[in-house]
């Protein structure tokens, strides 16, 4: 087993390549899947990650900014990319010679940004972003005789091409009559729009509305592309496991023991005396902290595994470093592996189990870990460690 000497974060490519073909089965075969590879893969390292699906046969790539797309080319990506956030116009050229598609949903937006591209004497490719419901970005969907108006003259505009319409599910992973009938209400909106703009003379060739919840709980509403993202990394997207969809969680945090000592009991461990020992106990301090992405609110409340037998944290966890009891484990040592997030062993800790420790979603799980951390990227063939830092 490969091992770094503080923290590292294991990437089993086996399991994202896994991923992605367990979603790929769910589509027609003349369904695009766009992967969303934003916020550095989603925690997980964009180069790899990308680089992994492009061999899996993803036929494009989400991204949330220019900066990611950059990378991505300089990655040797060559599949297209869209822009899913927002460009400033000034940065029109940038989207030209990236050859990306960014997504507009505004009349206003797409003027400005004809404007900058017939400057450069350029021609930028975008979709059409429409608000069937989530209320964020996009042509309000509300009125479609408005909306088909608006949506026509942007088609008209002069150095952008429009190749696409997209919209977003907002509640697609909430498996409730409620988030059922909001996630059908948004996609009527969505196939009025497309009705209309077609009686109207205007048809697209990329259509797509479904992020990972939508790819697997509609696949009435595939179109001829889908967004799959958290899916990817093998979680849910509703929080909960899904029995007939068999993801692999692709990330796995680990550190090492770092000094193990006798504490006697009513002694107080940590910052603020949080934690006042019960009885004489062994406390092993391992390096990794909320600095590493492993959060503050699990101070006394999380756990870990060691040698493959769960261990709770005890006092508050500090920037670099948390303490655990390990009274139960008397052949603890220095330099034992500690797993804080993945599979040890039999045994694992999900990103869902730790959201729901920390009353969040396991997106902030996985894409919270510091890029302080290395990523070790495994599959079949070999392992290999990509130092991250802030620059990147």
């Amino acid at each position: 087993m490969f091992k770094l000497k503080r923290t590292w974060v294991e990437i089993n490519l086996d399991h994202l390549a896994h991923n992605y073909y367990v979603l790929r089965t769910m589509l027609p075969q003349d369904t695009k899947m766009m992967a969303v590879v934003k916020a550095n893969g989603y925690g997980h390292g964009a180069k790899q990650v990308a680089m992994t699906l492009q061999d899996c046969g993803a036929n494009w790539f989400g991204v949330s900014n220019i900066v990611e797309a950059r990378m991505l080319r300089a990655s040797g990506i060559t599949r297209p990319i869209m822009v899913l956030g927002y460009t400033p116009e000034e940065n029109a050229r940038d989207l030209y010679e990236l050859a990306c598609i960014q997504c507009v949903f505004g009349e206003e937006y797409a003027e400005r940004l004809s404007q900058a591209a017939a400057r450069e004497n350029i021609s930028v490719e975008v979709h059409i972003k429409l608000d069937t419901g989530m209320n964020r970005l996009g042509f309000v969907a509300t009125d479609i005789p408005d909306l088909t108006i608006k949506v026509a003259r942007v088609c008209y505009l002069p150095n952008l091409k429009v190749t696409g319409i997209c919209t977003h599910l907002s509640m697609a992973d909430e498996m409730t009559d409620e988030g059922r009938y909001y996630t059908t209400m948004q996609h009527r909106r969505f196939g009025m729009a497309l009705d209309e703009l077609e009686n109207k003379g205007f048809s697209f060739e990329n259509i797509h509305c479904c992020n990972s919840a939508g790819t697997i709980f509609y696949p009435e509403y595939h179109h001829t592309m889908v967004r799959p993202g958290i899916a990817l990394y093998g979680c849910s997207p509703t929080g909960k496991p899904i029995d007939h969809v068999n993801l692999r969680p692709v990330m796995t945090l680990k550190t090492v023991v770092s000094s193990v000592k006798e504490i006697i009991r009513g002694e107080r461990i940590s910052y603020g005396g949080t934690f006042t020992a019960y009885r004489n106990m062994r406390v092993a301090t391992i390096p990794v902290g909320y600095a590493d992405g492993y959060s503050r609110s699990l101070s006394n409340r999380g756990c870990a595994y060691v040698n493959e037998t769960v261990v709770p944290i005890v006092g508050r966890v500090s920037m670099d470093q948390t303490m655990l009891d390990v009274t139960e484990i008397p052949e603890v040592q220095a330099g034992d592996v500690v797993t804080m997030l993945g599979e040890d062993g039999r045994e694992r800790i999900t990103a869902i189990e730790m959201a729901e420790w920390l009353d969040t979603i396991s997106y902030e799980v996985v894409c919270g870990v510091s890029k302080r951390v290395p990523r070790v990227y495994t599959d079949t063939e070999n392992v290999s460690v990509q130092e991250c830092s802030a620059a990147e």
